[in-house]
């Protein structure tokens, strides 16, 4: 009898944690790859020991999966031959996604993963600034994290990355998953989110500009956006402006704080800055 390969150990310092539950997995194939379109290519993140990769397979033509972890890409070299994979070893930060959808002769990308906490961040800003090739993500994220992101405004959970990620996309939780599902178990509870990209779902002209805006703004979340705002003033008097003046063109309230207007409020500030001298 032939042994049954060793699985390799989670690794701490990648954050792993393998989703194991076979119902979950196949609920997140198939909201992954639905409504593909003739040139999309669906991307994995981290593929681990397989568990998501082998449903995804039954679900497209081709599938391009990116692990960072040597151990992990030896394993599913050895074990998930399937012709229709195409297993990069590197680390998805540092790969070059509009090159890869060139390579891969796709005009949009369908991005689906089960992403270690520590990453998360990194990942949608990296899709975000991507909003033009990404159709779609479906990511597997903790749910404090996915919680910011489909928060209004006016709660704690409002964050900077919410802000940044409603201005060029819609963001749903489909379902949270307890920490038995994974192995090892975390000590907290993750949710499935799905990120549908619309680049100028609110308009904004100057993306630097706007992202200056909001950055300040949370830079200080806790105080009101007259101090918070601050390091905009140089800007603003080069343009003729006064913290003032660009608060009464754009309707805000200076006592607000950060968490307290919307993505198309900033949207609003962002233009009256820009259109301002």
């Amino acid at each position: 009898m032939s042994q049954k390969p060793s699985l390799p150990r989670a690794r701490k310092r990648f954050g792993q944690h393998f989703l194991v539950d076979t119902q979950v997995l196949e609920a997140i194939a198939a909201l992954g790859t639905k409504d593909q379109a003739e040139n999309d290519r669906v991307i994995e993140i981290g593929p681990g020991r397989g568990a998501l990769t082998r449903p995804l397979l039954s679900h497209v033509d081709r599938l391009v999966a990116i692990e960072i972890d040597r151990d992990l890409v030896a394993y599913l070299r050895e074990n998930l031959t399937d012709h229709k994979l195409h297993l990069i070893e590197g680390d998805v930060l540092s790969v070059d996604l509009d090159a890869l959808a060139a390579d891969e002769g796709a005009s949009r990308l369908l991005v689906v993963g089960n992403l270690p906490y520590n990453i998360s961040a990194p990942v949608l800003f990296k899709l975000r600034d991507h909003a033009h090739l990404v159709r779609r993500a479906v990511l597997t994220l903790q749910r404090e994290v996915a919680e910011r992101l489909v928060a209004a405004p006016g709660g704690r959970k409002y964050s900077l990355v919410t802000v940044l990620l409603g201005q060029c996309a819609h963001v749903e939780i489909h379902q949270t998953i307890p920490p038995g599902a994974f192995r090892p178990v975390p000590k907290v509870e993750s949710a499935v989110l799905e990120i549908r990209f619309e680049p100028q779902r609110v308009a904004v002209q100057n993306m630097v500009l706007f992202e200056r805006v909001v950055r300040a703004a949370f830079s200080l979340r806790r105080k009101m956006l007259r101090n918070s705002l601050q390091p905009l003033t140089d800007t603003l008097k080069a343009r003729g402006l006064s913290l003032e003046d660009m608060a009464a063109e754009a309707q805000i309230d200076l006592t607000q704080r950060a968490e307290n207007l919307s993505v198309d409020q900033y949207a609003t500030l962002t233009r009256v800055i820009d259109t301002a001298g």
